[in-house]
C-alpha cells in the first residue's frame, strides 16, 4: 500500500462541518496515512483567523493590556467544533494553561502554535489515530534555523511505528525545548517534511482552491486550470505571485522526487493540479503554463559609454546594492547600459544614498530610477520547442497598447519577463493570457 500525507488549510478545518470534510477525504483512501492540520482559519469574511487572534492575545500580554476577552474568542470557537462534532475530550485545562503561558513567554512562537496543536488533537481524536506533537519530531537548531537532516532522522525513526497519525503544521522546538514557528504558510513547510521523511508517494496539501490556475482571477474572468506543473514553473510562478502554495514547501518534497497534488476541500473530486519533478509523461498544457505578475517595482538605469569593456563595472555597481542590505530581482543590459530592477520595498530611504555610491565608484554619463514599474513572467515548458512563443507575446502586448519597458528571458527558455507601466498591469496580462489560451 502507498502512502499519501494530506496537509489541511486553515479554510478545510474552520469550523465542525469543514472537520467532517476533512474525515470524509481522508478516510475515502487507505494510502492516506499521515495529516498535517492548520489552526482554524476564517468562517466568513469579518471573521479572524485563530492565529491572528492567538497574537493579538501575545501582543496585549506582552503591553500590560488584558487579552482575557480576545482569548475567550479561541475558546468558544475549539469548544464549539468539539461539542458539534460530538467529542468525549476536555480541552478546556489545556486551554486555559496555554492561556497562562502565554503571558510567560518571551517571543510570540508559542502563542502562535497552539492554533495548530489544538486543531491537531481535535482532528486526531475525531479520526481515531495517534497524535504526535510536532514539537517532539520538528527540530530547529540554536540559530533558528530548520534543521533539516536532524528532523527528518527524527521524523523517520518515530513515525516507522505509526500506520496513521495527525502531526500539526507550522512549528517545531529548539535545542533546549522552546517552540519555534515557521514563517506564515508554515503547514505547508511541515506537510512536506513529513512526506518526505515517510517517503510518500504523493503530498496532498488541501486548500479551498482545485489548484492553480493560469492567471490570477481577479484579472481573467474564468481561467483555465493548469493539470500538471514541474517544480521549476512552481518556482518560478511562486516567485512572481502566484500564493496558492507556499514557496518553501516545495524543497523537502521536491528533493525526495515527491509529487504534489493541491486539491480543494471542498470539491474533492476535482483533480486539482499535479506538480511532479520533470515531465515524464509528457503532458503539457499548451504553449505557456501560466502567467503571474507583481506590481512596485523600480528601475535603476545606468548608462555609460564603453561599459562593457570596464572591467568590475557591474561588481561595483551590485556591491553598492550589498552593501546597503539591497537585493535585486533581474538585471537586463547592454553594451552601454545596465538595468536593475528593484522591489520598491527594498529601496525604502535608499534612492540619494544609492545614487551618490555609484556616481562615486562608477562614474556612469547617467542614473536615473524608474518607479511604478510592474512585472509579468509568462511561464511554460512547452515555450521550449515553439517557434515564434516571444513575437506571439510582443505582438499581443502592442495590440493591446502596451508599452514595454523591460525585457528578460534566462537561457533555459522556461519563461519570458516584461516590464510594463504598472497602470498596463491587468490589460498586459489579458492581452498574454487571451494571445496564447
Amino acid at each position: 500500500m502507498g502512502i499519501r500525507v494530506c496537509k489541511f488549510g486553515g479554510s478545510s478545518l474552520s469550523n465542525a462541518d469543514q472537520f467532517r470534510k476533512v474525515k470524509d477525504i481522508v478516510l475515502s483512501d487507505p494510502e492516506r496515512r499521515f495529516v498535517v492540520p492548520s489552526a482554524p482559519g476564517k468562517r466568513a469574511d469579518e471573521d479572524m483567523k485563530i492565529t491572528d487572534l492567538l497574537y493579538k492575545c501575545y501582543k496585549l500580554a506582552h503591553t500590560g493590556q488584558s487579552y482575557a476577552e480576545c482569548f475567550s474568542v479561541i475558546v468558544e470557537r475549539f469548544c464549539e467544533i468539539v461539542s458539534e462534532l460530538g467529542l468525549d475530550i476536555d480541552l478546556l485545562p489545556l486551554l486555559h494553561e496555554t492561556e497562562e503561558e502565554i503571558a510567560r513567554q518571551p517571543q510570540p512562537d508559542y502563542a502562535a502554535s497552539r492554533g495548530e496543536y489544538f486543531s491537531g488533537i481535535i482532528l486526531a481524536n475525531y479520526l481515531g489515530w495517534p497524535f504526535i506533537d510536532a514539537a517532539e519530531v520538528i527540530r530547529f537548531d540554536r540559530t533558528g534555523a530548520y534543521a533539516s537532516e536532524s528532523t527528518n532522522e527524527a521524523l523517520r525513526e518515530v513515525l516507522k511505528d505509526y500506520d496513521h497519525a495527525v502531526i500539526p503544521g507550522f512549528y517545531g522546538s529548539m535545542p533546549d525545548g522552546r517552540i519555534k514557528t515557521f514563517s506564515r504558510g508554515g503547514s505547508d513547510i511541515s506537510g512536506a517534511i513529513v512526506a518526505r521523511a515517510v517517503k510518500a508517494d504523493m503530498y496532498e496539501n488541501w486548500t479551498d482552491v482545485s489548484g492553480f490556475l493560469m492567471a490570477d482571477p481577479h484579472i481573467i474572468k474564468d481561467p483555465k486550470p493548469i493539470k500538471t506543473l514541474t517544480y521549476r514553473e512552481l518556482r518560478e510562478l511562486s516567485y512572481m505571485g502566484a500564493t496558492v502554495l507556499h514557496e518553501d514547501a516545495i524543497f523537502p518534497v521536491r528533493k525526495a522526487g515527491i509529487p504534489i497534488n493541491i486539491k480543494n476541500t471542498n470539491d474533492p473530486e476535482h483533480p486539482g493540479t499535479i506538480i511532479t519533478v520533470g515531465d515524464e509523461d509528457g503532458q503539457q498544457n499548451g504553449t505557456i503554463t501560466g502567467i503571474a505578475g507583481h506590481k512596485n517595482f523600480t528601475l535603476l538605469n545606468i548608462e555609460k559609454a564603453m561599459m562593457n569593456s570596464e572591467l568590475g563595472f557591474g561588481r561595483r555597481v551590485l556591491g553598492v546594492l550589498e552593501e546597503l542590505g539591497i537585493s535585486f530581482e533581474h538585471l537586463p543590459t547592454g553594451i552601454d547600459t545596465m538595468s536593475v530592477v528593484i522591489a520598491d520595498r527594498e529601496l525604502e530611504m535608499h534612492r540619494a544614498e544609492i545614487m551618490e555610491r555609484i556616481w562615486e565608484r562608477c562614474q556612469p554619463d547617467s542614473i536615473e530610477f524608474t518607479s511604478g514599474v510592474a512585472l509579468i513572467a509568462t511561464v511554460g515548458r512547452g515555450m521550449v520547442n515553439k517557434r515564434g512563443t516571444a513575437s506571439r507575446l510582443f505582438r499581443a502586448l502592442a495590440v493591446a497598447d502596451v508599452n514595454v519597458r523591460m525585457i528578460d528571458q534566462g537561457s533555459s527558455e522556461l519563461n519570458i519577463i516584461v516590464g510594463v507601466d504598472g497602470k498596463d498591469f491587468e490589460r498586459a496580462v489579458s492581452a498574454i493570457y487571451y494571445e496564447f489560451v
